[in-house]
């Protein structure tokens, strides 16, 4: 998998933000994973429809981006304001965001926050609430464990669970890459996002606010946030559409590409193009 050259960087809200891009037109805007970066998203950029611009940008301290302020937990707040902040860089009014995991707990705060800019949210592979204590005080003792022992830490814990047992054993291509990626995340990121996580707020509240078109996806084989978890959410989204995609886990974009890029494809073939 060869993913966009990086060959995009601005100053954005303090910190240095780096991003991917391909085609033109109207924005959709992608939010990775944690703890990914852009490249995640290299199935995405390399099939953008006629007539779309895909932006894919690395979170602060992930990838090539750099950080605003070293050692503070990066909030969902923050990312949705990165998000917003590259917009204004772009020149862009409103964009589809497309947010997977992670990129989904921001794609709500976004919501909260900027919702006039957005045109239409897609979430994948993501859930609604809020952690519990049990899975907070998990996140606080594996930043101890990556603080002590690196990034490998993190990928030893989260390896396991994030693929399909059929993209393991028939993709080892796609294994290989999210393991490479998740490996070059710099530990302090991956220390200041396990924070930001264990803040985030419960969502539930947010889903029937959301007026804008929405499709929610999600691996039929994800262990991490299983399609329970999508289903609640296109549930509460007024007139949200849920695709489910088979032998695909906790990455469908990765894992079963066309099938992911093709949900994603008809969805924005719903919208009426408007440029800016």
């Amino acid at each position: 998998m060869t993913p966009v050259p990086m060959d995009r960087t601005a100053e954005i809200r303090g910190a240095r933000l780096a991003w991917r891009e391909a085609g033109s037109g109207d924005v959709v805007l992608f939010v990775h994973a944690f703890p990914l970066d852009s490249r995640m998203w290299a199935p995405q950029l390399a099939a953008a429809p006629v007539g779309w611009r895909f932006v894919a940008p690395d979170l602060q301290g992930f990838g090539a981006s750099g950080v605003a302020s070293v050692g503070a937990p990066l909030t969902m707040d923050d990312i949705a304001d990165d998000v917003a902040g590259l917009l204004d860089h772009l020149g862009v009014q409103r964009a589809v965001l497309c947010g997977l995991s992670m990129g989904g707990y921001a794609a709500f705060a976004f919501w909260r926050r900027h919702a006039d800019r957005v045109r239409a949210l897609v979430l994948s592979d993501t859930r609604v609430g809020a952690d519990t204590a049990e899975a907070r005080a998990g996140r606080f003792s594996l930043a101890e464990r990556v603080l002590r022992e690196g990034s490998r830490a993190a990928v030893e814990a989260m390896f396991p669970k994030m693929l399909s047992p059929s993209t393991v054993a028939h993709r080892p291509d796609v294994a290989a890459t999210v393991r490479s990626i998740m490996e070059s995340a710099p530990p302090s990121a991956i220390v200041r996002a396990l924070y930001g996580l264990a803040e985030r707020p419960d969502s539930t509240a947010t889903l029937p606010t959301i007026t804008a078109p929405a499709l929610v996806i999600v691996g039929e084989d994800d262990a991490v946030t299983p399609p329970a978890e999508a289903e609640r959410i296109a549930d509460g989204i007024p007139g949200a559409r849920l695709v489910r995609i088979p032998a695909a886990g906790h990455f469908p974009n990765l894992e079963a590409p066309e099938a992911f890029n093709g949900a994603l494809t008809q969805f924005l073939e719903t919208l009426a193009p408007v440029q800016g």
